[in-house]
């Protein structure tokens, strides 16, 4: 008798299934998972078929620093990123969001006018905010391609349906742990911490940039579980608010059941290697 047979005849209902945590990044022509161990990608093949590939997650915050504050969250980001690169070698056919001429021009100047702009007097919130708009610019580029703000919304779909037990085709577009939620945490915690480090170190170098920024990444990450730890929460509705609505408007589209084939693809692919990864241990 399976485990499950015997709960019911005991009179009590089988155990569902821990839920992965996963995330996520839409490609041009795919969707790129990862989970707790491992990622898995797929990509629509010049030839119509579906490419899919997989392998073990980078491993960055461990032990103590995994449970650090304002560490623990750009350790989690590094790990994220780092899955990139692996997985574009691994599947050729897969396409980045900027894998393409008129996004790399933009990040180009969008660079250059940012460090102009760092050499224009004073650290202000104007400035800040001015560099922080020249710094979405590439982002804005690429999601000029309907087929990327489609898989953006594939990936919010193919996850949620799978943390729901749901079909991908039925929930929605939107997904409350999108990276759009961050937008505004990462601003506040940018601009504050330009300013302060101008005001604070005369001539701030890379390094105490950097470290400054940093500190912004790990404090707006700690701000992003709150407030889903906390929806409801006065932080949870100004964070999900304006996050919600950068994805309904901007940033997703109703995907294609052709694009939709490719997400679960990717989500079926990382929930059996977390599975093989699970059965080694």
């Amino acid at each position: 008798m399976s485990e499950g047979a015997a709960a019911s005849t005991n009179g009590s209902e089988p155990e569902e299934p821990e839920r992965l945590r996963l995330g996520g990044m839409a490609m041009r022509n795919g969707l790129l998972i990862h989970g707790p161990t491992s990622w898995a990608v797929a990509a629509r093949a010049p030839d119509g078929s579906i490419d899919v590939a997989s392998g073990p997650k980078p491993s960055l915050a461990r032990g103590r620093l995994a449970s650090m504050p304002l560490v623990r969250g750009p350790l989690r980001l590094a790990e994220a990123l780092a899955v990139v690169p692996l997985a574009r070698l691994r599947l050729r056919s897969a396409r980045l969001p900027f894998e393409d001429p008129a996004v790399v021009a933009t990040a180009l100047a969008s660079i250059a006018g940012s460090s102009l702009l760092r050499r224009v007097g004073r650290a202000t919130v104007i400035r800040e905010l001015a560099i922080a708009a020249l710094g979405a610019l590439p982002a804005l580029a690429a999601l000029r391609d309907p087929a990327l703000a489609s898989y953006h919304a594939v990936e919010h779909k193919a996850i949620g349906g799978y943390e729901r037990g749901e079909d991908p085709a039925t929930v929605p577009k939107e997904h409350e742990r999108c990276g759009s939620n961050l937008v505004g945490p990462m601003l506040a915690f940018s601009i504050a911490g330009q300013v302060l480090t101008e005001r604070l170190v005369p001539d701030p170098g890379p390094l105490t940039r950097g470290l400054a920024a940093l500190a912004g990444i790990g404090g707006a990450v700690e701000l992003f579980v709150f407030a889903e730890r906390h929806p409801d929460s006065a932080v949870g509705r100004a964070i999900h608010g304006p996050g919600y609505e950068i994805q309904r408007l901007f940033s997703t589209r109703e995907p294609s059941p052709e694009q939709l084939e490719v997400g679960v693809a990717a989500l079926q692919e990382v929930l059996r290697v977390e599975q093989e990864a699970a059965d080694t241990l």
